[in-house]
Order: structure tokens, then sequence, then C-alpha cells
């Protein structure tokens, strides 16, 4: 999974700095900090949800396993005192428990082949009565919609594991005594040539992924859940 990210840093940053404001409007909307929070940001990537974060809490900490997106996240960060990146594993974080006030993943869970650890871990290190925020792409109820649509993002890129359907993950946060705070769904509409570049998909590869494409060769539509918990 890291070689795609290293190859893919400049293209992921570039489309993270498209969508900054949209996202740091949501994030404020949606988690209403009191501004006081020691947060964290696993899975950071470039640092898009910890940049976010970052003018609403008392600091953020991002963590993330590729060197190359690190790199360009302390590059974003640096009009920033309060905004730190580590390098490390989301199903191994190197916290202490209990150490954070908000514990953030954005789509990360569909990249890691034990998505139930990383919960594990982000309800670990959160301090009891602090708040958990999950988003992430969420696969169709139709199993075999769903194994469609894994065929598709894993050819288009190989880092990808599998979707989670909502009701997998409501089941994970109960499995970890989180209590559901709100939620929303939103329908993102995707340029599916665009969402290929993304990855780099090229080549026999990207002939694959658009022969698997669900809605055919002009658009992609993914389904984005947003969950903010309250850990007990």
């Amino acid at each position: 999974m890291p070689d795609r990210f290293a190859r893919t840093a400049a293209q992921v940053a570039a489309h993270q700095d498209e969508r900054a404001a949209a996202l740091a409007g949501v994030v404020h909307a949606f988690v209403l900090p009191s501004g006081d929070e020691r947060a964290l940001d696993v899975g950071t990537g470039a640092g898009a949800l910890a940049l976010a974060l970052a003018p609403l809490v008392r600091e953020v900490v991002g963590i993330d396993r590729v060197p190359e997106l690190l790199e360009l996240a302390r590059d974003r960060a640096a009009a920033y005192t309060n905004v730190t990146f580590v390098e490390g594993d989301a199903e191994h974080l190197p916290f202490d428990d209990g150490s954070f006030d908000l514990a953030c993943t954005l789509r990360t869970l569909h990249h890691v082949p034990r998505p139930e650890l990383v919960i594990a871990e982000l309800v670990r290190v959160t301090r009891p009565g602090g708040r958990l925020l999950v988003v992430d792409q969420i696969a169709p109820v139709d199993p075999l919609a769903a194994l469609d649509l894994d065929r598709f993002e894993h050819a288009r890129d190989p880092s990808h594991t599998r979707l989670l359907p909502e009701i997998d993950l409501r089941q994970l946060f109960e499995a970890n005594e989180l209590v559901l705070v709100r939620d929303r769904h939103d329908v993102e509409r995707r340029p599916l040539d665009a969402y290929l570049d993304l990855a780099a998909c090229g080549g026999d590869e990207r002939a694959r992924a658009l022969a698997l494409a669900p809605e055919g060769p002009d658009v992609y539509t993914a389904r984005l859940g947003w969950y903010l918990l309250q850990r007990g």
C-alpha cells in the first residue's frame, strides 16, 4: 500500500488542496469542537483532515505510513504551530491509552486489511467521554453489487481492500461500546478519468478498471458515510 501512495503523493496533495475549503466547512459543522481538544488524525495522508481541524482545536497529531505524504503534510502545515505529523501504523498506534479527546480517520478504513483493529485503536487512544470521527466510503447493501464495486476499486487502486456496508460499520461501533452522536451521508459524483488519474491507474490496469466501472466510462458515484461517536 505505501508504494502506491508514495508514487501518487503529488496528485493526492493537489486533489486535497482543491477540496480543502469544502472539507473544513463540513468538519466544523459536523464535529462542532469546543476548541480545547487534543485531536488525532489516523491515515492523515497529506494532512487534509488534520489541517481542517487545526484552526478548531488545541492540538492535532497526524499519523500515516507513507513518508512522502507526511512530507507534503508538513509543508502544508507550516503556518500552524499546533500540528505535528508522525510516521506509524493505524493498526498499532504509538500513543498511550486515553491520550486524545478526539480521534479521527478519513477515507482510510477501506485501505487496511483489518479495519476492526483501526477502530479498536482509535477507541483505545481516546479518553473516556471523548469522541471519534469516522469517515469512509460505504459499500452497497447488495453483496453482489458490493463485490463488483470492490473489484473495480481494486483494479483502479491495488491498495484497496474492501468497502464496508453501513451495517458492518455500526456493528464495529457497537462492539466497541461507542454511542452515535450524529451521522450524515454524502453522494459524490466523480469524473471517472480524473478518479483513475488520482490513483495513477494506467495501461492494462486502466483498461481493466474501465471495463469494471459500475456506471460506464464517464462517471463514478461514491457514497460517503460520516459518523461522530462518543466513547463511554
